[in-house]
């Protein structure tokens, strides 16, 4: 389950003009169900930004395949709006492509950009522009994010990237890559491509010194797709919500046989 929010922007004589977004922003919580939202309410002292959203809805992202969804298949299902297999990125329960909404912002003009505080080859980045029957195909899922139609990335995941052939990727798919820090896009290419990876796989928890990644990320992203009049898409996840829920899941003494058991296990 990864529940989502939308925003958009447009500027007031725009909004006059007509009722469609400019810009898209789709922001991802994995592993953010109702208990952890409900959480937010009993445990912040001011009052969650959740009450300032003027629509609240449910998305029903479940699995084609299990009881149990992964956050690949519910990515697809968020991305593609197709229902899938578990393990799929991208693809239908018959393994084929489908067209997801990176692709067809794109072919209209939109700028794209994906963001995560994991590996930005993990699975619900993934979903956003790779198309493959496994989530744990990162290599391949990496040579896909080179090939797609995104314009902006920041994550972790460079391992997934390298082999004996260096960094030839990268200049050949027309990407700029930053390797050690965050830093505004000054004077971007019309033509280029432009993506962070700060981490050999996922980025660091927020207990180990992540510090303000995600925020910082956003910003940029926003300031680099902003610089196209036509409009953009981007995807943010909090990627790291699902790993402190399922650590927590491994220590509860109430649930701890059911979480520990080889088939919760397996549909996680």
């Amino acid at each position: 389950m990864i529940p989502s929010g939308f925003a958009y922007t447009q500027e007031p004589s725009e909004a006059a003009k007509s009722d469609k977004p400019r810009n898209v922003i789709l922001m991802i919580g994995d592993g953010m169900g109702l208990s952890q939202v409900s959480a937010t309410y009993y445990y912040m002292d001011e009052e969650p930004s959740f009450s300032r959203f003027r629509y609240i809805g449910l998305a029903r992202t479940s699995s084609g395949s299990d009881p149990v969804t992964q956050s690949s298949a519910a990515a697809t299902a968020l991305s593609t709006g197709t229902k899938t297999y578990n393990m799929a990125i991208g693809v239908g329960m018959d393994s084929i492509p489908r067209e997801n909404i990176v692709e067809i912002v794109s072919e209209l003009g939109y700028l794209t950009g994906v963001i995560a505080t994991s590996s930005i080859t993990d699975a619900t980045p993934a979903g956003f522009y790779a198309h493959v029957p496994d989530r744990y195909m990162q290599r391949e899922i990496a040579m896909d994010l080179l090939k797609s139609d995104i314009d902006f990335f920041a994550g972790g995941g460079l391992k997934y990237f390298l082999d004996s052939t260096g960094m030839d990727h990268f200049n050949a798919n027309g990407v700029k890559v930053n390797f050690s820090k965050l830093k505004k896009i000054r004077n971007p290419q019309p033509d280029d491509r432009y993506g962070f990876l700060l981490a050999a796989d996922r980025m660091l928890t927020m207990l180990e010194g992540r510090g303000g990644f995600l925020e910082d990320a956003s910003a940029i992203a926003v300031d680099f797709l902003s610089s196209d009049e036509k409009g953009y898409f981007l995807m943010i996840e909090g990627s790291q919500i699902d790993w402190a829920g399922q650590s927590l899941c491994n220590t509860c003494p109430c649930i701890c046989f059911w979480s520990r058991s080889r088939k919760f296990r397996r549909s996680l």
